[in-house]
């Protein structure tokens, strides 16, 4: 299969997927994306526009030299988890990004709700 043909088919999928999870006030879209070196983790809430970021390329993060395998999602998770919390995010819409919910996807999703997060 060829590398134009994967994208268009992630394309497609993360279209059909937003048409259904949309982050409001008071569940706001959590967004995981995973790239070939980083993670990056977003609460994004769509009706004001307002944006909520980590990355592992953070001040905080960088010294840990994380790249995209399990345990730096359960790191990063740890420290997004914690950031949510205390800027009073208790619930949020998971948006996998076109992802499968296994492996990174789901090692990030398990700790951050172990931070206390509801999904």
């Amino acid at each position: 299969m060829s590398q134009q043909l994967k994208t268009k088919r992630r394309q497609k999928r993360i279209f059909r997927n937003r048409k259904k999870v949309i982050g409001t006030s008071e569940r706001p879209r959590l967004c995981f994306h995973v790239s070939g070196r980083n993670l990056d983790a977003q609460i994004i809430d769509d009706s004001k526009g307002v944006t909520l970021y980590a990355s592992t390329l953070n001040k905080d993060l960088r010294s840990s030299k994380l790249s995209a395998n399990i345990k730096s999602a359960t790191i990063l998770a740890e420290h997004f988890g914690k950031n949510a919390l205390s800027n009073g995010v208790k619930q949020v819409v998971f948006d996998r990004n076109g992802r499968r919910y296994h492996g990174i996807v789901k090692a990030f999703a398990d700790a951050v709700r172990q931070t206390g997060i509801q999904f």
